[in-house]
């Protein structure tokens, strides 16, 4: 790894080496199709991970304030030319730093979408394809939409330059320099779908949702606008947000617990008179501040929660993975799981929180253990059951409407 690899492009911007600080390039005009965070003006962090091979592309994605990195990954091929990875959105600043990648190294030639059910990737395919239109696009299998199952030409992708990942990666036509596996999962009204991509050469796992690490501060991309870090770092409605370190760092390992667990253990949520009530003694009171709304209190244990969750940097699957996902497919997912820890990896890049894993093959698969029966709970350090509590809640009300199914036993 090259010491420098951690520098950001906008580390760069503010020597004023690359002219990016326009907000007029963070415009996004189609954030309406998925209405969240940060709506119509998307920022871009681009990093190097390994020198002149792979960058990620860092945008922010959620719902009020609580907000986490996705990522898009470009890889350069031994040929020339790029594969990009789970695509962000293509606003003129995100063209703009791949731009300065394809004069360097070549055009686009590959897009890849790994996953069939995850929205907020699938919504920017169709766009960033256009903006490189000799790419060819490669989707995961069983692409579905709801509330109706429409042709992904309808959907805003190339018709003419897209295609289903054949199912044996040794004949796509970078099998050269990448293998990839897929998890292909039946949920009845749609499929979970997820390509793990394996780039030999530099010895790198790209995944999409199935493995994410958490790590302790927040990531460089949530430090551009630090105000949903800082709402989050309060512990009422009344306090003044004040930017420090600490509040930074606070606000994001809450988000965390939030956006992992929706309602864990150490939240207790403020009831809806006592909220308003509290919102009056907010000393700011604007659209931006939700009027001074702020419906939770958290407990002194929400700090162990943290550290239980982060687990020291280990990867691990989402809870909602764990819990609603995964154990529909037991032994699918295992049998992915292995093939995928057959490779020789060293370190892992997933679309959300930590942009870059130290993780070998032996970790990953030590990650999915939660799927066997006499998995060892020292090495897997298991999440804490009773902030796995609102997520099991969920999923018995879903089962008893049909929506979902029970689970299957362990292996």
């Amino acid at each position: 790894m090259n010491s420098q690899g951690s520098k950001s492009r906008v580390e760069l911007q503010d020597r004023g080496m690359s002219p990016l600080n326009n907000p007029k390039d963070w415009l996004w005009p189609f954030w309406a199709a998925v209405p969240v965070y940060p709506y119509g003006k998307r920022r871009t962090l681009c990093k190097e991970i390994v020198k002149d091979t792979i960058w990620t592309f860092d945008q922010l994605h959620g719902i009020l304030y609580t907000i986490v990195p996705i990522r898009m990954t470009v890889v350069k091929l031994a040929a020339g030319g790029l594969l990009v990875y789970a695509p962000v959105a293509p606003t003129t600043e995100c063209v703009r730093l791949v731009n300065e990648l394809v004069a360097e190294h070549g055009a686009v030639k590959y897009i890849i979408l790994p996953t069939s059910s995850g929205l907020e990737h699938k919504v920017f395919v169709g766009p960033f394809s256009r903006r490189f239109p000799q790419a060819q696009v490669f989707v995961a299998p069983h692409q579905w939409s709801f509330p109706f199952n429409l042709p992904l030409s309808w959907l805003g992708f190339p018709q003419k330059r897209t295609q289903e990942l054949p199912h044996d990666s040794s004949l796509a036509p970078f099998a050269l320099e990448f293998d990839y596996a897929i998890l292909d999962i039946n949920l009845g009204r749609g499929s979970f779908a997820e390509v793990a991509v394996f780039h030999k050469r530099s010895r790198t796992l790209l995944v999409t949702d199935s493995i994410l690490s958490v790590p302790v501060d927040p990531p460089e991309i949530l430090q551009l606008d630090p105000y949903p870090l800082l709402f989050h770092a309060r512990d009422n409605a009344w306090e003044m947000i004040e930017d420090n370190e600490d509040n930074r760092c606070k606000g994001w390992q809450r988000i965390s617990l939030f956006a992992l667990y929706f309602r864990p253990s150490a939240l207790e949520v403020t009831p809806i008179g006592q909220m308003f009530r509290d919102a009056l003694k907010a000393p700011q009171r604007t659209l931006k501040t939700y009027f001074g709304l702020f419906p939770f209190r958290w407990q002194e244990t929400w700090k162990q929660a943290f550290d239980a969750l982060r687990g020291q940097g280990r990867p691990f699957v989402a809870p909602i993975l764990q819990i609603l996902i995964f154990p529909q497919a037991p032994r699918q997912v295992l049998n992915w799981a292995d093939t995928v820890a057959s490779w020789d990896f060293q370190q892992i890049i997933p679309c959300h929180f930590d942009s870059q894993i130290l993780a070998n093959p032996r970790q990953f698969r030590q990650a999915f253990a939660f799927l066997e029966k006499n998995f060892s709970s020292s090495e897997s350090q298991p999440l804490f059951e009773e902030n796995l509590k609102f997520i099991k809640e969920l999923e018995a009300g879903l089962v008893k409407r049909g929506i979902a199914t029970p689970a299957k036993e362990k292996l």
